[in-house]
């Protein structure tokens, strides 16, 4: 018997007992899909990260007062920290002499934008920021100029908008110049921000950006919010050493004792994604281990089939031996059996797996992610099932006699 003849074999055996067959593949769809959802789900959202974070550029990092990502119930903590404020800021550019270039910021969700008659809905974001925050946020203008030094030094009523807001205030005018009211304080446009598209799932284009210093008259000293700090150093070379001087400066501004921990937190890029992946990390085996008790369960009622088969078709061994068929035919043909049945519950559980993995990426609106390696193991272990329940099952018909098997009844 070749191969193809074993095949046809196998194939037309799974398909004489379509419900026992479904049954059987059920358990392994549901193991695959459990393991390859969750992997894809996590991949999603790392990617998502790793795009996102691209957005600060390579040789930046921030500082701020609370992490980005806290697992502890330790909040109160980072609560009672002093707040990061703009005097301190002042007091540490100039100590800095590796950093190229340094900024500070502070939001306000939730505000609506007014040109004449036309309005924003009330989903804007107020940013405000100090000259130089283009270089440490990748911030680009379509038309117009970014805030200078002047604007900040005056508080100068002067903002940039995102391009979602310039959109919907400023359909077929240039708004260069235009005066909108935010809060009924009037602000003249001195540039549209390029589009930067999306970030977690959120829009990055419905904002406006002012002067930290005009920011602060409307919404807040600087000792009543925290700022966010962020530092762009070009050479690489000089990344971690300028990161350290940042640190170490900051701490004596901010009078942090020798063995202490820091009143702030410093991040990279490539720390919050370090983050992110030990927290998926306990995910990530929890989902490894749901599936193989999954998976194992799937692999004894493969066997349990597979032995039923047997039985099942116990003259009909005791035939194609009769007529020449050798041992390993047999033993090929029911390992063949177990292996389509259970490859295919594997191809099943992949694709269901990708699809429910990926409705993240379409709800938050991110790109769709197609995990190979793991839906290359996903066949692998399926096959190993086929391999390792399959094996007994087909060496127990392989190992028959003819004649014992043709009067079997």
């Amino acid at each position: 018997m070749n191969f193809k003849e074993i095949f046809r074999s196998a194939r037309d055996s799974i398909r004489q007992n379509k419900l026992r067959s479904f049954l059987t593949l059920l358990g392994v769809v549901i193991g695959i899909f459990s393991i390859i959802g969750v992997m894809t789900a996590i991949n999603v959202l790392q990617q998502s990260v790793e795009d996102n974070m691209n957005g600060l550029g390579a040789g930046t990092f921030q500082v701020q007062k609370f992490p980005n990502v806290n697992m502890g119930n330790n909040w109160w903590k980072y609560q009672s920290r002093k707040n990061l404020d703009y005097k301190d800021f002042q007091r540490l550019l100039p100590r800095l002499t590796i950093v190229d270039y340094a900024t500070a910021e502070d939001w306000r969700w939730n505000n609506t934008f007014k040109y004449k008659d036309k309005s924003t809905k009330a989903n804007m974001i107020i940013a405000g920021i100090t000259h130089n925050w283009e270089f440490t946020n990748n911030l680009r203008v379509d038309m117009g100029r970014m805030i200078s030094q002047i604007d900040e030094e005056n508080a100068s009523h002067v903002v940039i908008l995102g391009s979602e807001a310039a959109d919907i205030l400023f359909q077929n005018i240039n708004p260069i110049g235009e005066n909108i009211k935010i809060d009924g304080v009037k602000y003249r446009v001195i540039g549209v921000a390029e589009e930067r598209g999306q970030r977690f799932g959120n829009s990055m284009d419905n904002r406006a950006y002012m002067p930290l210093t005009t920011y602060f008259k409307y919404y807040g000293q600087a000792n009543f919010t925290s700022l966010n700090y962020c530092f762009s150093i070009l050479d690489q070379d000089q990344f971690e050493e300028g990161m350290q001087e940042v640190i170490n400066e900051l701490r004596l501004i901010r009078g942090d004792k020798i063995g202490e921990d820091n009143s702030f937190e410093a991040w990279t890029n490539a720390s919050l994604i370090d983050q992110f992946n030990q927290m998926t990390a306990a995910i990530r085996i929890a989902a490894a281990i749901i599936a193989s008790i999954a998976l194992l369960a799937s692999g004894i009622g493969i066997m349990n089939i597979m032995l039923v088969t047997v039985s099942e078709r116990t003259r009909e061994i005791g035939v194609r031996k009769s007529l020449g068929a050798k041992r390993r035919d047999v033993l090929f043909q029911f390992m063949f059996e177990a292996m389509i049945l259970t490859e295919i519950g594997g191809v099943v559980g992949i694709i269901l797996g990708i699809i429910g993995g990926n409705v993240i990426a379409i709800i938050a609106d991110m790109s769709f992610v197609f995990p190979w390696d793991w839906a290359i193991i996903g066949l692998v272990v399926c096959s190993g099932i086929a391999l390792i329940f399959g094996s007994y099952p087909a060496y127990k018909a392989a190992s028959l006699d003819p004649i014992e098997a043709l009067r079997y009844e």
